[in-house]
């Protein structure tokens, strides 16, 4: 019910293109997030999702994070994760333009799961360097195991905690941060926190269901209003952080 009446909320006062002044924006809306152009790449994509859904596979699962509103047990069939707990085609296909867009070079994902938005990234830019982490480890080896057989080999698998894992990353700073798991407020904002050392002016943050609850929509709130963000892009499933100091502070709410 909540996010029902927040999507209500956010339809009446989000816009398209039109109503975005800055140059910047308005070329990530237009040439980015509206870009219609079929990829090549989205056909593995697909493929990779409907075997999910196929596979009979049980994962026994430690879920550190709110765990899935769906599903309770421990010992999950991956043909019902995917359904409940993956990124959706369209959310991976944006991934995969925005690091295209982008040219990101050293990325970060929060969360695994299995292996879709870790795919997208790929595929992008298949001489990037990803880094993706997640707590659970039967999960991160299936993961890891599928996207090995598509010949994926520019992703470092990291199992564990994320508050264990970020103060020990190597890497001096990301061009891209995807923060797609721990769907509370306190654990949301402390990662951000956490990761701000690593930023630089042209780095972008996404975070995943900034509308999953009450607390993870405070989190986002709380991320657009910090002193070091200048603008933010609310796409209802999606908020694109954006730290660069030649921009004026603004936030923008566009519908795909």
């Amino acid at each position: 019910m909540y996010q029902l009446k927040s999507y209500i909320k956010f339809l009446t006062k989000a816009t398209n293109q039109h109503g975005v002044h800055s140059p910047f924006v308005y070329n990530f809306v237009t040439k980015c997030l509206y870009d219609k152009t079929f990829y090549e790449a989205y056909n593995p994509l697909k493929t990779y999702k409907k075997e999910l859904k196929k596979s009979n596979t049980l994962l026994q699962v430690t879920d550190l994070g709110e765990g899935s509103k769906a599903l309770d047990a421990h010992q999950r069939k991956v043909s019902k994760m995917v359904s409940t707990s993956s990124s959706s085609i369209k959310d991976v296909k944006l991934l995969y333009r925005l690091s295209k867009y982008f040219n990101f070079k050293n990325s970060l994902e929060l969360g695994t799961s299995l292996g879709m938005g870790t795919y997208a990234l790929a595929l992008a830019n298949p001489k990037t360097k990803i880094t993706t982490i997640e707590g659970c480890p039967n999960t991160s080896a299936f993961a890891s195991s599928q996207l090995k057989q598509k010949n994926i080999n520019n992703v470092e698998f990291i199992i564990d905690d994320f508050k264990e894992t970020i103060p020990n990353l190597k890497d001096s700073n990301f061009d891209f941060i995807f923060f797609d798991g721990h769907h509370n407020k306190v654990a949301t904002i402390k990662y951000f926190e956490a990761l701000l050392p690593k930023i630089h002016n042209d780095s972008i943050f996404v975070f995943d269901d900034i509308y999953w609850s009450q607390g993870m929509t405070e989190a986002w709130n709380y991320i657009k209003n910090h002193d070091a963000i200048t603008v933010t892009v609310d796409t209802f499933h999606l908020g694109f952080v954006f730290f660069r100091k030649e921009q004026k502070k603004e936030h923008f709410k566009i519908r795909l």
